[in-house]
């Protein structure tokens, strides 16, 4: 039997960082197991660290019953919506996500969702692979971005970071939080809906959980109107995507890029059937350079837990 530390791997994280756990700790893979639960209550009495995701693989409330020493879960990702974290924190149980790191890989996606939804570009390149540019001739015109009016809604680092490349293409920025940001140049919108009546694009930067499910409702949907784009690079289940995808056919609703659904991996076949949308599979943060960043993050919280001293990154 081992003389390391014991970590359970709920969900893992990039080869290199894999290796560097596996030379510190022994690695409980649960993310192999085929029988789950019985996994858990055989295995794990013991363990007092778990690595997840925040996205994906999580921490449920009935998983920790069967972790009655468990201390620490260290996740790889900003977002923890997957993760119980009200049970941790009743249980005594430390929660760590991955901050920062990620910001600028996703708040360059979501201008690029804003500007190819705007404009059409991936029917347009999907015009080109397919052959039909010469047999159709030239794609519809799409609508500018620069100029126009842009809502984000969540105002953390990622939220920001948006709003610094907006101003670098002449967008008139204002934003929605639980409260103002006194530091910001931007205009405070403490309103979601009168934010999605004013703009011409509306960027989610919220996070996910109970608070924030379906807080974009058909209302705030509609209400960025016919001409207006919506881009989700937060999480899926803060948009109603049923009135999501009817305001998106009826054309109330001019527009959308989405990197986010509500039932991922699996997509509404009805949304992928849209013309007037831009889908990315989850992609915010993956990059070489920044899933490594995450990954080293989520080690260092693991060997601070380890050595006795405090997570860098705790979330409760």
């Amino acid at each position: 039997m081992s003389d390391k530390p014991e970590l359970l791997v709920v969900w893992p994280m990039r080869a290199r960082q894999m290796d560097e756990l596996a030379s510190r700790y022994e690695l409980l893979r649960y993310d192999e197991a085929e029988d789950k639960p019985g996994f858990l209550t055989a295995q794990c009495g013991r363990v007092t660290a778990a690595l997840t995701n925040g996205s994906w693989g999580g921490m449920s409330r009935e998983m920790l019953q069967h972790l009655p020493a468990l201390r620490l879960v260290a996740s790889s990702g900003v977002g923890y919506d997957s993760i119980d974290v009200a049970a941790c924190t009743e249980a005594g149980v430390t929660v760590t996500n991955t901050p920062g790191v990620l910001d600028d890989d996703v708040a360059d996606l979501a201008i690029v969702l804003m500007v190819s939804a705007r404009r059409g570009l991936m029917q347009a390149h999907e015009h080109i692979r397919s052959g039909t540019w010469a047999q159709e001739g030239p794609r519809p015109l799409g609508s500018r971005s620069a100029g126009k009016r842009l809502g984000i809604a969540g105002y953390g680092r990622i939220g920001q970071a948006i709003a610094r490349r907006a101003e670098a293409m002449s967008m008139e920025i204002a934003y929605y939080a639980r409260s103002e940001r006194p530091d910001s140049a931007h205009r405070f919108e403490p309103d979601l809906l009168r934010l999605a009546e004013w703009c011409d694009v509306l960027v989610l930067a919220l996070p996910g959980g109970a608070g924030t499910r379906g807080v974009v409702d058909g209302d705030v949907i509609r209400a960025i109107g016919p001409h207006g784009t919506l881009v989700n690079i937060a999480r899926g289940s803060v948009v109603d995507e049923t009135a999501l995808i009817e305001a998106l056919e009826q054309g109330a609703l001019g527009s959308a890029g989405l990197d986010v659904f509500s039932s991922e991996p699996n997509v509404d076949d009805r949304l992928r059937a849209l013309q007037n949308v831009a889908l990315t599979p989850h992609v915010g943060s993956a990059t070489v350079e920044t899933r490594s960043d995450m990954a080293q993050l989520v080690v260092d919280n693991i060997r601070a837990f380890f050595e006795g001293r405090r997570p860098v990154t705790p979330v409760n």
